[in-house]
């Protein structure tokens, strides 16, 4: 009798839970599909239901270009870009960390600024002196450039003045295009009495001074076909999923020029003989050919066939690593002397594997050996490169770079910079309206038309001493690994 009193007592209790239960459900049923609002007492004062709705982006402006009718008419430049009537909106996130070795770059002139005379002293070693007035873009010319290298870094920084319209601060700087850096600290390291001339170019190394500052391909080389960076980043990607990594030939490849510098022609001993095989397919490029057909035997977004590919230097760095790195497949790195803007980001075993130059072969064999043996690490380490260029060396952050270095080398002029005698002014439309062939293809593909009213992203703070220390020794770590790894099997 209790038990059943129990039993009696427990589904009395249970219905008035389940009848509850549906009460709230159904209630919250019909708040929902009806988007009823809640009833709020009238006692109770102004309660915000919501977050407001953040302002709207300013509208986007269109940049006019216009080219003369006739060949005869003169190109003239616009007098002025366009202006925001808006301020720009604060950076939504932080740049990559490779921004924070514009600091450590430019640190040789924090204490001593950037007088008038240093930058005339530069013009010694420049092809070009560059100056920004107002938004306006000046050459002086010292040299002659190989091939477009001048050209399409003019160019770059002329859509950088259009992407920003008007926050590009006056800039006097000098530039040099060739390959191999000149300003030697050794040269300067005398307490700051003498500072050294601040000089921009391609690349740069550790015991070297010079300023490195976004190549010419980014806005394409007509010379031997390869297009603009933001075309071809997304060509790489899409070719990338034609074939997986694993059923890529399991081999390192490399195809490049091999006369340009002894070290590449060493890497021709690597190739496949009847003695040897090293693990490595090496093709040395045959110029006129090529030249001939127009490079469509050197598609870059059709070479990533094999698992693992090999950048070499040349002369001094390559404009190839951005385009290795891409491709998925492992980068096995020959050790480098010099260093882009953006690599000295990568680090050896994450985002590629280190290769000794002083036994380039066997140590190109251990590699591919150990990535056929650990095929989902070394698959992991070629994604993990080709992730950073996809994401982090987008053209937002080349021009973001840009921005930056340049405001932060502004911030170092200690005088105001004014048009030399024989300055030349600049601009889009007396570049590209008087190109042809690839040269004006690949301009009006990288023209930025539209002004970027939102702010670039925050330039991230400098390396402390301790960080710079760590950085440094997490690299020697890596190389130290696998040398031993190496050794072991010899």
């Amino acid at each position: 009798m209790k038990g059943d009193v129990n039993k009696i007592h427990g589904v009395v209790v249970f219905f008035m839970v389940a009848t509850l239960a549906g009460a709230l459900f159904t209630a919250l049923w019909i708040y929902e599909v009806l988007n009823l609002t809640p009833m709020i007492p009238s006692t109770t004062t102004t309660i915000i239901l919501s977050t407001p709705s953040p302002p709207p982006p300013p509208p986007k402006t269109l940049i006019p270009f216009t080219c003369p009718t006739t060949n005869h008419s003169r190109t003239i430049c616009h007098s002025s870009l366009p202006s925001s009537s808006s301020p720009p909106l604060h950076p939504s996130h932080s740049c990559p960390s490779y921004f924070r070795w514009i600091h450590q770059d430019l640190r040789p002139w924090r204490d001593t600024g950037i007088t008038r005379d240093m930058v005339e002293h530069a013009s010694n070693f420049a092809h070009f002196r560059l100056i920004i007035l107002n938004s306006n873009l000046y050459i002086l010319r010292y040299g002659h450039c190989f091939q477009t290298r001048d050209i399409f870094t003019i160019w770059g920084i002329l859509q950088l003045l259009r992407r920003y319209p008007g926050r590009i601060p006056d800039i006097d700087l000098m530039f040099n295009c060739d390959d191999l850096p000149l300003i030697k600290a050794s040269d300067y390291n005398n307490n700051g009495k003498v500072a050294p001339p601040p000089l921009f170019r391609y690349c740069s190394n550790d015991s070297m001074l010079d300023i490195p500052f976004p190549d010419w391909s980014f806005w394409g080389w007509p010379e031997i076909n390869i297009k603009p960076w933001e075309k071809l980043k997304e060509e790489l990607k899409e070719g990338n999923k034609r074939m997986k990594w694993i059923h890529r030939e399991p081999y390192a490849y490399w195809k490049g020029n091999h006369l340009v510098a002894s070290t590449r022609f060493d890497l021709l001993k690597c190739n496949v003989s009847q003695s040897h095989d090293w693990n490595a397919r090496i093709y040395s490029q045959d110029w006129f050919n090529e030249t001939r057909t127009g490079f469509k035997e050197s598609t870059l977004a059709k070479q990533c066939i094999h698992r693992y590919k090999i950048y070499i230097e040349g002369n001094s760095w390559s404009v190839s690593e951005k385009y290795i790195l891409a491709c998925d497949s492992l980068t096995l790195l020959v050790k480098p002397k010099y260093h882009d803007f953006f690599t000295r980001d990568l680090m050896p075993v994450h985002h590629y594997w280190p290769v000794r130059d002083d036994l380039k072969c066997p140590s190109i064999k251990f590699a591919v050996e150990w990535g056929n043996k650990h095929k989902q690490k070394a698959q992991a380490m070629g994604r993990e490169a080709s992730n950073f260029i996809q994401e982090n060396l987008k053209m937002d952050y080349v021009y973001d770079y840009m921005f930056h270095l340049l405001n932060e080398y502004a911030k170092l002029l200690k005088y105001k910079p004014t048009r030399p005698p024989r300055a030349v002014r600049w601009c889009s439309e007396s570049m590209a309206c008087r190109s042809e062939g690839l040269m004006k293809q690949f301009m009006m593909e990288s023209m930025v038309n539209v002004s970027h009213y939102a702010s670039p992203c925050a330039l991230p703070p400098p390396f402390s001493p301790v960080e710079l220390l760590m950085i440094l020794r997490r690299k020697a770590n890596s190389l130290k690994q696998v040398e031993k790894w190496e050794e072991s099997v010899h």
